[in-house]
């Protein structure tokens, strides 16, 4: 999953949060929030997220991986004292630039907000809207929060048996729950 800021731009995913200064020449530690670190290597230019602005661009010098995080080497930071004005910030990717996916896999930021619709018999009828997706080391569950005041959060797996539809661009799940699914969470 490549993750996104608290509020994101909608044209960028985040892919690091810088920690700390790591060295004397500038360099940072920060923070992985990809699943595909493998990604930093390649990476030549990125964008840096300042609260009410818009992303400015960044040239990387140099990459490498330090204690479960990346070192980042920003062209023109070549202070502790530049580095550390860096701390807090996004390190972000166009998202047309998020790794691709293999089919059936999506991204937690893709679901979230997705209006999941249950369909029995050709009869749709509206659950909710997903909040959130717990990862649960077996299926994954989907966080969802139903229109109507006062009702509870549904949980509900995310599996092809279930979620037979996911248009991420549509923000829709079609699901076909099985008997007795969503009392369970009444």
């Amino acid at each position: 999953m490549e993750g996104s800021p608290e509020k994101p731009n909608a044209e960028f995913v985040a892919i690091a949060r810088i920690v700390k200064p790591q060295g004397r020449r500038g360099e940072v530690a920060a923070e992985i929030l990809t699943d595909f670190p493998e990604r930093f290597t390649k990476l030549r230019r990125v964008f840096l997220e300042r609260a009410a602005q818009a992303p400015e661009p960044a040239a990387l010098e140099n990459v490498w991986p330090h204690k479960g995080r990346m070192v980042l080497k920003f062209l023109g930071v070549d202070s502790i004292e530049s580095a550390s004005r860096l701390r807090g910030l996004h390190v972000l990717v166009p998202r047309a630039e998020r790794m691709p996916l293999p089919a059936s896999h999506y991204y937690v930021w893709e679901l979230r907000g997705c209006r999941v619709v249950a369909e029995r018999k050709g009869t749709p009828r509206e659950i909710g809207k997903v909040t959130d997706v717990e990862p649960t080391g077996g299926t994954p569950l989907l966080h969802v929060m139903p229109d109507g005041r006062g009702r509870s959060e549904i949980l509900i797996p995310l599996a092809q048996e279930i979620c037979k539809r996911i248009d991420t661009a549509e923000k829709i799940i079609v699901i076909d729950p099985p008997a007795d699914l969503l009392e369970l969470n009444e």
